[in-house]
């Protein structure tokens, strides 16, 4: 099935388990609402990470009120991040890149109309360090398959970029297609990288949006997937997404362990929220990004709740600094 079948499947399935969501599930944040609280700090990027930052902005305040404004990775094409021409009805990022780059274009062009991005990937491009990567949580990526697929449960890095180079095209009887998340993703980034992988193979399909299981409607497709948002997911703290796709072991490790994030996961990774380098003095942005003590890194209890692992004191610190 081509790409584009799979995201119209992905996208009708997807609105059935929002709806069933609807009934069972706790509140879940998206957008900031109404779309014209703005409030004080304005984000948008990873997808990964939507949920629990937007979990944060419910929470994080100061004396002027709600701090963050999160917006999701998908939804209307155009958000207005600000009350200014300029961040009126502006695309949408979608994707720790788009995040990312979004930001760039409001310092450069000093729009304003970002203040942060979130980000579930490091730096790509270090040639300045217009950009700060402030750590506060933990993922893990590993890959997800069908729960009917007659496929083994662990694969070795080494056998998954053999898969999605194309190298191996059949395991255990089961012809095998291996999938990707859209071009902006850092789960994507993040995956191909912990399995050396440089230019995926031509029998990959590529472009649906990550962390959505309901992309894997044949016994041999598999796709990267945050263990976190499996978790989120599966505990219907966020609307539920995942289809039939179950979660499988990398070099033999679990995900998992007990229901949790296992922090040991072979491919376990940080997650980020990037802002300004120049405003790493603004009181706001300090206060709410920066150190153990800040704002977000004491709303442990709404981190683990998403899914994500505790960084403990290692909560806040710039970890890099770089262009994107």
């Amino acid at each position: 099935m081509n790409v584009k079948s799979r995201m119209r499947i992905g996208a009708g399935i997807g609105a059935v388990a929002l709806g069933l969501g609807a009934l069972a599930a706790p509140a879940a944040y998206a957008d900031p609402t109404p779309v014209t609280d703005l409030r004080q700090l304005a984000g948008g990027g990873s997808d990964t990470t939507q949920d629990v930052v937007n979990g944060l902005g419910e929470v994080v305040t100061n004396a002027n009120g709600k701090i963050v404004a999160s917006w999701n990775a998908t939804g209307s094409s155009t958000i207005t991040t600000k009350s200014t021409a300029a961040c009126t009805n502006i695309a949408r990022p979608n994707g720790s890149s788009a995040g990312i780059d979004a930001l760039r274009a409001a310092v450069d062009n000093t729009t304003g109309c970002f203040d942060f991005a979130r980000s579930s990937r490091g730096p790509v491009d270090t040639s300045t360090t217009d950009l700060t990567w402030i750590k506060y949580a933990k993922d893990a990526v590993t890959w997800g398959k069908p729960s009917t697929s007659g496929l083994r449960d662990n694969l070795t890095t080494a056998e998954l970029k053999s898969i999605y180079e194309c190298n191996t095209t059949s395991l255990d009887g089961v012809a095998l297609t291996p999938i990707l998340p859209q071009a902006n993703s850092g789960t994507r980034q993040f995956f191909l990288q912990s399995i050396n992988v440089t230019t995926p193979g031509s029998c990959v399909q590529q472009g649906v949006q990550e962390n959505d299981g309901t992309v894997l409607d044949s016994a041999g497709d598999i796709v990267p997937f945050s263990v976190a948002q499996y978790i989120a997911q599966e505990n219907l703290v966020v609307e539920p997404r995942l289809g039939d796709a179950v979660l499988g072991s990398i070099n033999g490790v679990a995900p998992r362990t007990g229901g949790a994030l296992n922090v040991s996961f072979p491919l376990a990774r940080d997650v980020y929220n990037v802002v300004p380098t120049s405003k790493l003095t603004d009181a706001t942005v300090s206060q709410t990004f920066v150190g153990s003590g800040s704002k977000v890194c004491a709303a442990e209890d709404v981190i683990t709740t998403y899914g994500f692992g505790s960084l403990e004191t290692e909560c806040g610190a710039q970890a890099f600094q770089a262009e994107r």
